[in-house]
């Protein structure tokens, strides 16, 4: 059986850092090419970049001066994969074939698609053909309608007509190699993940599910694993203002019995 993974993920919104809350609040942290240098001292698994953003070049320069100006989200990930040694994933707007090979060029190891698969099932397809189904990630954003859960599409903002169960097995059956799943309702809550829904689609389908939204203290992963099924579980703000911790947080799922990868001797 394979390992479970701990994976930061890091939202950036026109160039800079922030931390999400529900989709809608984004609150200013700063420089996102200084967290992958903690990351990668921490011994995440890997780690996901999502693109928020409402444009596609936008200007962001490191405070100490030191990396160019930066207008667009290819040349944030050519400087981060420069000191990112875990595999590294990017999502956010890829709209096309070149996009997703102009991410992988740059340095990004998978990418995370969304709204175009919604649009047009195939691409899903036509990208595995194209990069392998190990490259594509299918990113599902559920939100709770009364007692239904739908997806919902480009960043949060349209609902759609699709069953979340139904649409994760037919990603599946379309070539993606793994699915992101992101809580809407619990996104920057801290309130842990929303289990249920992780559960019924990590039992629903054979490729990982990757658990998001909700994660406040390192507890939560632990129910991401036993009580959502996840192969892998993502969270960012606990990242961001936590320090070591996802060492801390390996800790805990290790003294919890889960089997988790080690990077560091773990006490």
């Amino acid at each position: 059986m394979l390992k479970k993974r701990l994976i930061p993920c890091l939202f950036l919104k026109n160039g800079h850092l922030v931390r999400s809350e529900k989709f809608t609040y984004h609150q200013l942290l700063g420089d996102p090419l200084h967290q992958v240098e903690r990351i990668n001292s921490w011994s995440a698994d890997e780690l996901i970049y999502i693109d928020i953003s409402d444009m596609r070049e936008y200007n962001l320069r490191r405070n100490d001066m030191k990396i160019k100006r930066m207008s667009n989200i290819y040349e944030i990930i050519s400087e981060v994969s420069k000191t990112c040694f875990i595999p590294l994933s990017f999502g956010g707007n890829i709209k096309s074939i070149d996009e997703i090979r102009e991410i992988l060029k740059c340095g990004a190891d998978k990418v995370v698609i969304n709204t175009i698969a919604i649009e047009n099932p195939q691409f899903i397809t036509e990208s595995a053909a194209k990069f392998g189904s190990q490259c594509i990630i299918v990113g599902i954003d559920v939100k709770k309608e009364g007692e239904t859960y739908k997806v919902f599409s480009h960043h949060g903002k349209v609902i759609t007509d699709k069953n979340p169960i139904q649409w994760a097995k037919e990603v599946e059956k379309l070539g993606a190699g793994e699915i992101f799943l992101n809580s809407i309702d619990r996104d920057g809550t801290s309130k842990g993940y929303d289990t249920q829904i992780i559960k019924l689609i990590s039992d629903s389908v054979k490729i990982p599910v990757i658990s998001c939204g909700g994660v406040g203290i390192f507890e939560h992963f632990v129910e991401g694993f036993t009580q959502g099924n996840a192969s892998a579980v993502a969270a960012g703000n606990i990242f961001n203002y936590t320090e070591n911790s996802v060492i801390r947080a390996k800790k805990t799922l290790k003294h919890s019995g889960i089997d988790i990868r080690d990077i560091f001797k773990i006490n």
